[in-house]
């Protein structure tokens, strides 16, 4: 066929995609969905699963965790790929990827076979996840359909994560592995949408891609957040070890970062971090998406395991986090133009500090009406932070770094979910297992299992039943609210640090 006769046919696809456009954006955000959701849905579902699998404390928080620790390094190199060999070619390989990967999450006999099912998990959400805002761009040509398509992207990417816990909560009523079994069948129905609606895209295969950078990226993130999390447990190896694979985690990093400055198409552009706005925008997301996934963890245990909540009671006592943070994300369209970038955003994080703060006087008796209302200020807050991020971000870029720009903000985003896990996790378990002291009647290596985590020592106390059983679990529950408090106080510092920051380093002189 020649090029004249080949024309008409282009010209054709290309109307068949237009026509198509909000069809095509309405399977994307559902694509979206899937992954942000994916990042938070455990955080209902880990007593039930504690009591099936009966992980240990760093494997329950590997199996929560790996997910988004694996997504966050391979955005920028799936991204890259994408541009390569064609992205929707990458969105229906990550479709079939991640229907597998969730149908054998679901079943997983092991927390070792779980915790590899969520990694492939995290593999597949990391090649749905960046074709999805370039396909966007590339279906949207009108520039103000393309504003109103990035924010409805937007919204979802950040409702995600909220809304994770309320549909984990539905689902583990049933049964633990239904928070995974229910992508298979939303899959079944997406992949053939997928390949009649999705347009091919242009393929650049010429660019070079650097495959050590990949590698040092990915093994590096990891090696910091397996070193952070056995320096709290000591589980598999010494302290010694553990700081040692810290260490070479952060030197991977370090290496990753100068070899991106020397090359002539890096997967990360490095060099947008020069701007101190952008910089500030991109801490801006990474710490607010860190605070929300991290709390909403240690939240919904402390629902069911300290209160007492069923797994649905608890999802619908975070209903109001989840409608304040989508009612967050629409206001702050509003409230930015008003009071600028600098004032929004640090006032999102402030106001996420300052809702924190009434729970450190909290015990294991219920404050139902403040409860709500700290969820209403975290969500709020977190939302109002991230658009104005968000917008900080793409605001301090040229037109011609743009992509760059938002793969940076899509890794932001994954890394702050999986350290927000990490870290305050780690912190939990290094104050929870010290204030659980012996209970009489219960053995030792019952005691042990118990001070891996509140799942545990709820599942132990079940078992050994009586009086000793009580004593454990009332036990076991002050000691995770003392380590809930210490949490706490890190993420009202970490925010209120980051507020000062916003507030100091983005400039009147830029408009912000």
């Amino acid at each position: 066929m020649t090029v004249t006769q080949a024309a008409p046919l282009v010209r054709r696809a290309v109307q068949e995609h237009r026509d198509n456009r909000w069809s095509i954006l309405v399977l994307l955000c559902l694509s979206l969905l899937l992954i942000t959701v994916d990042a938070t849905v455990l955080h209902i579902a880990v007593p039930a699963l504690t009591a099936a699998l009966e992980p240990s404390a760093v494997q329950l928080l590997w199996i929560i965790d790996v997910y988004s620790l694996v997504v966050a390094p391979l955005l920028i190199m799936f991204g890259t790929l994408g541009d390569r060999y064609g992205r929707k070619r990458l969105v229906l390989s990550g479709f079939v990827l991640f229907g597998l990967a969730s149908a054998g999450a679901a079943f997983a006999p092991t927390p070792l076979t779980l915790i590899l099912a969520r990694a492939l998990l995290g593999v597949g959400g990391a090649m749905i996840m960046p074709a999805t805002l370039s396909l966007i761009r590339q279906v949207f040509t009108d520039r103000r359909e393309r504003a109103i398509a990035l924010g409805v992207w937007s919204a979802v990417a950040a409702a995600g994560a909220a809304i994770g816990p309320l549909i984990g909560g539905v689902l583990v009523h049933f049964w633990w592995g239904a928070v995974f079994l229910i992508n298979v069948p939303i899959l079944a129905g997406l992949i053939p949408a997928a390949a009649r609606l999705l347009p091919e895209s242009p393929r650049r295969a010429g660019e070079p891609w650097d495959g050590l950078s990949a590698g040092l990226s990915v093994v590096g993130i990891l090696a910091l957040a397996f070193g952070l999390k056995e320096a709290g447990s000591g589980s598999l190896m010494p302290l010694w070890a553990s700081i040692a694979v810290f260490l070479a985690g952060v030197g991977l990093l370090v290496w990753f970062v100068k070899r991106q400055s020397r090359l002539v198409s890096p997967l990360l552009e490095v060099g947008l971090f020069r701007d101190r706005a952008f910089t500030t925008g991109v801490a801006g997301v990474l710490l607010g998406v860190f605070a929300l996934v991290g709390l909403q963890l240690m939240l919904a245990q402390y629902l069911q395991l300290v209160l007492g909540d069923s797994p649905l009671h608890a999802a619908l006592r975070m209903l109001p986090l989840v409608l304040s943070a989508i009612s967050g994300g629409l206001a702050a369209a509003h409230i930015l133009p008003r009071i600028g970038m600098r004032a929004t955003m640090s006032g999102g994080l402030g106001l996420v500090a300052l809702s924190l703060t009434p729970t450190l006087g909290w015990g294991v008796e219920g404050h139902p009406v403040m409860l709500s209302v700290c969820f209403v200020g975290i969500g709020f807050g977190v939302q109002v932070a991230l658009l104005a991020a968000s917008d900080t971000i793409m605001s301090s870029v040229p037109e011609s770094h743009a992509g760059g720009a938002a793969a940076i903000e899509e890794t932001a985003y994954e890394l702050g979910a999986g350290l927000g896990v990490a870290v305050l996790g780690t912190i939990t378990s290094l104050v929870y297992a010290p204030a659980l002291h012996t209970v009489p009647g219960v053995s030792g290596g019952e005691m042990d299992k118990a001070r891996q985590s509140l799942a545990g020592a709820a599942h132990v106390a079940d078992q050994v039943g009586g009086s000793a059983g009580g004593a454990l679990l009332d036990a076991a529950r002050w000691a995770f609210v003392h380590a809930l408090h210490t949490t706490v106080v890190v993420s009202v510092v970490l925010l209120g640090l980051t507020a000062t920051a916003v507030a100091l380093l983005l400039r009147r002189d830029r408009g912000v």
